[in-house]
């Protein structure tokens, strides 16, 4: 049971940090302080889920999973969101963080 909570406290926190992310790129785009400061209150908010679960994940795994589902969403948001084009070789690097996770969860 602990285990799925902690994956679902990093999954939460790396939602949230994409957010965080998404909110800096505006911020970068505009200039306008808000996003600046919406986007920390958000960091702060994701790395509290990520500090969370340090309670029952080794921290490494643990920041190796919120970073990696960071990453996965913020590719899917760039793409999506932003329409920045995506090379194969960040699909690959994405498919080798998730294969990365895979194996450092399951082994």
């Amino acid at each position: 049971m602990s285990n799925n909570f902690a994956i679902g406290l990093l999954l939460i926190g790396g939602a949230i940090l994409t957010m965080g992310d998404v909110l800096m790129k505006k911020w970068a785009s505009s200039s306008s302080n808000i996003y600046y400061i919406i986007g920390i209150i958000v960091y702060v908010i994701a790395i509290g889920f990520l500090a969370e679960s340090f309670k029952y994940k080794n921290m490494a795994v643990a920041n190796a999973i919120c970073v990696g589902f960071n990453i996965v969403t913020l590719v899917l948001v760039s793409w999506l969101y932003f329409k920045e084009a995506l090379t194969m070789t960040q699909l690959i690097g994405v498919g080798l963080i998730l294969t990365g996770i895979f194996v450092i969860e399951l082994l």
